[in-house]
């Protein structure tokens, strides 16, 4: 049975010209379905990188990416943001919501732009689940950073998708904040069997994993336990 996500000789470089730099160096790593894995190591290692190229957000150089088999490199734009906005739920550390709209809205919209004709009752059931059915009316400056990255995990999770990235879910949140988010990520992922992978600077947070993946330079070693990994 082949792995959910696969990687295999995977390059990254970004920037033009004298300015590019090689972001990722031969990356081949495997998770299998249901897992949570944590992406670990220095500040510019290339963590963030190989999580959006997991995501499709940014195309590798060379080398495959396959997400449930399908490789997205032969993929287009479009074939691509569909099958990244019904396979791939993604949450950022920057919370990424839409000012001018409310939290229902704002889960609402990926479902919309897929043509869901429940959008708005799936929107108001995810935000449930997250605590927030009182605040679904709500602007996201009308929230705390708390709720506002609740919000941004509902909308991740409203397509029902199969895999979820997380890039330092808890990174603009103060300790508190951030453990009932890693407390609530963890949860619904049990909850709906989905596969987690998140990148991290949080020893803590990473021990929560199954397993957990270093980078440093841009290339990578699979661990068997969670010590030391931020060295």
């Amino acid at each position: 049975m082949s792995a959910l996500i696969e990687l295999k000789n995977v390059e990254l470089s970004l920037g033009r010209d004298a300015a590019r730099v090689h972001i990722l160096k031969g990356i081949s790593l495997a998770i299998e379905a249901g897992e949570a894995v944590g992406l670990v190591g220095p500040s510019g290692s290339g963590k963030s990188s190989l999580l959006m190229v997991m995501a499709g957000l940014e195309r590798a150089d060379k080398g495959s990416v396959l997400i449930e088999g399908v490789d997205l490199s032969g993929m287009g734009e479009d074939a691509l943001a569909v099958f990244r906005g019904r396979r791939i739920g993604i949450v950022f550390q920057s919370f990424h919501l839409v000012p001018t709209m409310t939290a229902r809205e704002n889960v609402a919209l990926p479902l919309e732009l897929a043509g869901r004709k429940d959008a708005f009752e799936r929107a108001e059931r995810e935000l449930a689940s997250v605590g927030l059915a009182e605040r679904m009316n709500h602007y996201p400056a009308q929230l705390s950073g708390g709720e506002q990255q609740r919000v941004a995990i509902a909308r991740a999770l409203a397509p029902d998708p199969a895999i979820l990235v997380a890039d330092e879910p808890t990174g603009n949140l103060d300790e508190t904040t951030g453990a009932s988010i890693v407390d609530l990520l963890f949860a619904l992922k049990r909850e709906r069997g989905a596969t987690l992978v998140l990148v991290t600077h949080d020893a803590g947070l990473a021990a929560r994993c199954d397993r957990t993946i270093r980078l440093r330079s841009g290339q990578i070693s699979h661990l068997n336990s969670v010590q030391n990994v931020m060295a």
